[in-house]
């Protein structure tokens, strides 16, 4: 019996996977540039543990930073236009970069338990690092789906309409 259904989709696993793998390297460097974490950014020694309130901040917006970063990284290669399933593309990506950023999370809190300082969050549960504003989490695939839309839109507006074929000279060109 012949199959004369629609064909297959293959679902692009690269997608999901890569971003999901991509989390590692984000959660390190969200503990090595983060305050209360190793704190590369700043270097300041009062900021160096999370005793101090003014340091959740800016370890959340870290984080934040990096989660809108990779979110554009992955738009630009989801909006390549060269995928035959482009709407099954961007799904995947999507779940890989919410997957992306739960590994992020959890690889940034492990990473300061393994190599950061000994703490003792009895006073406060954000003393250790930790993150407090769990929507962070949101902004990778946030910034990717919007990322996706405004390069499909510069995109869409640089294409030729497709009924055009260049015959009506003039019509809407500069040169008349």
């Amino acid at each position: 019996m012949t199959n004369f259904g629609r064909p297959a989709r293959r679902l692009p696993w690269s997608l999901l996977l890569v971003p999901a793998v991509a989390g590692v390297p984000a959660g390190l460097l969200w503990w090595l540039l983060a305050p209360g974490g190793l704190n590369l950014i700043t270097r300041n020694p009062s900021l160096a543990s999370g005793t101090a309130p003014l340091v959740w901040l800016p370890r959340d917006l870290t984080l934040a930073g990096i989660m809108v970063l990779a979110g554009c990284l992955l738009a630009v290669f989801l909006a390549d236009g060269k995928r035959p399933d482009p709407q099954t593309a961007l799904l995947a990506g999507l779940v890989g970069a919410v997957a992306g950023s739960l590994v992020a999370w959890g690889t940034g809190i492990l990473t300061a338990r393994l190599w950061g300082p000994p703490v003792d969050p009895s006073a406060n549960a954000s003393i250790a690092f930790s993150l407090r504003a769990l929507p962070v989490l949101l902004l990778w695939p946030a910034a990717t789906a919007v990322s996706v839309f405004v390069l499909e839109l510069v995109g869409m507006s640089g294409r030729k309409p497709a009924g055009s074929r260049g015959g009506s000279a003039g019509v809407n060109s500069a040169v008349k």
